[in-house]
């Protein structure tokens, strides 16, 4: 199974981070957060990944072209233009990295990854900027068992800000809001079947919009639903949080070891 994911974006409100480089290279504990969904999904043996590239998307192809490097011990012996490697770890992973374009839309971007999905019976697809404890297993199995042509993940947005409890001019309580308003949103970690791209127009095409609201409409939307944790990266707190949490060894999206 493939996974595909939405890397293309210019992250404005992260713009601290994204004037050199675009936001799933922005960095949480010394790796990209692109490295770390992908390390998501290989837990769940899920190493065949198509990554859907935009803005300085060559920063991010750089990256994977140096990975082996990234990743190993190496002496350069500069007199004989050698290169020794010591120690060398390297993913299990088929990275295909495509120029989805500088202005795309995100479903503009999944339209342009589909001759490389044409055999899939299905495929995952997520956001380049979001890391998430969610069992990508059973994920998948509940897709197949819904038997629909796309799954999301619905989960609860984080709380952003603190809750007061007001009575009679007097903060009774003041807790911080953990589960936004009470409703789910969609949270992405998708399983979609590649005939839902036909859905798609063009490059003008947000896939949260006419394309899922046809499937919503259709019956053809599952909602695996995911209580536990879920955050986005969109800005330069939320950066902040995630480095912090990891930082201190108590990572929840870390499921390998």
């Amino acid at each position: 199974m493939k996974a595909v994911i939405l890397a293309g974006g210019l992250g404005s409100r992260i713009s601290e981070e994204t004037t050199l480089k675009p936001k799933p290279m922005v960095e949480i504990g010394g790796k990209p957060v692109l490295w770390h969904i992908m390390k998501i999904y290989s837990h769940y043996g899920i190493n065949d990944f198509v990554i859907c590239c935009g803005y300085k998307g060559y920063v991010i192809k750089e990256y994977f072209a140096n990975y082996f490097l990234h990743m190993s011990d190496i002496t350069f012996d500069m007199r004989n233009n050698e290169m020794k490697v010591h120690q060398q770890y390297a993913e299990p992973w088929k990275v295909t990295l495509v120029d989805t374009g500088e202005n795309s839309m995100t479903g503009g971007r999944l339209r342009r990854v589909k001759e490389y999905l044409k055999d899939e019976e299905d495929f995952c697809f997520t956001y380049g900027d979001g890391v998430s404890d969610v069992d990508i297993g059973k994920l998948i199995a509940f897709h197949r068992a819904a038997g629909t042509d796309a799954t999301l993940t619905a989960t609860y947005p984080p709380g952003r800000f603190g809750a007061l409890d007001i009575q009679n001019g007097r903060v009774g309580s003041f807790k911080e809001k953990p589960k936004g308003d009470g409703g789910m949103i969609n949270g992405g970690f998708f399983v979609l079947k590649p005939k839902v791209i036909d859905l798609i127009d063009g490059d003008d095409t947000t896939w949260e919009r006419e394309p899922l609201e046809q499937l919503s409409t259709s019956g053809q939307l599952a909602a695996f639903q995911h209580e536990g944790f879920w955050q986005p990266m969109d800005t330069l707190r939320d950066k902040t949080y995630l480095e912090s949490l990891w930082q201190s060894g108590q990572a929840p999206w870390k499921v390998w070891s």
